[in-house]
């Protein structure tokens, strides 16, 4: 587990957007059965979390279509509640950061580590909303 001060800014990020986070495995388990659409967002300390993910979220957010909700949970902190939301993403594998789109409680849309790596967060942003305009 990291130190909860050091990630503090990095899930204030998200959560100064609107972002829920999801603590518990019954957190996560309870989004997922919201009718509609739900963006997971997969917080991580790396540096492609910070240069091209959270904002590629935050720039995803600017566009008409939206998911239902946005909610999210924070690799190496909330151990369980990740490994839960996790569960939902099969047969991805585990990356951090990553973003899933759910509706109706599956898996539409996954966007891995490997996708956001390098990328801009222009990229990402416009990866997000095409999912959107697909899926919400």
């Amino acid at each position: 587990m990291y130190d909860p001060q050091l990630v503090q800014p990095m899930r204030d990020e998200l959560t100064a957007l609107g972002v829920q986070e999801l603590l518990t495995p019954d957190d996560v388990d309870g989004a997922m059965r919201q009718p509609g659409t739900t963006l997971v967002f997969v917080n991580s300390v790396c540096g492609c979390a910070a240069g091209s993910a959270r904002p590629g979220l935050r720039l995803s957010m600017l566009g008409e279509k939206k998911p239902d909700r946005f909610v999210t949970v924070f690799a190496g902190m909330e151990t369980d509640a990740t490994a839960r939301a996790r569960e939902y993403f099969k047969p991805y594998r585990p990356s951090s950061p990553q973003i899933a789109l759910m509706k109706d409680g599956q898996l539409v849309k996954m966007i891995q580590r490997q996708d956001i790596e390098g990328h801009t967060p222009d990229s990402v942003g416009r990866a997000l909303q095409e999912a959107y305009d697909a899926n919400c």
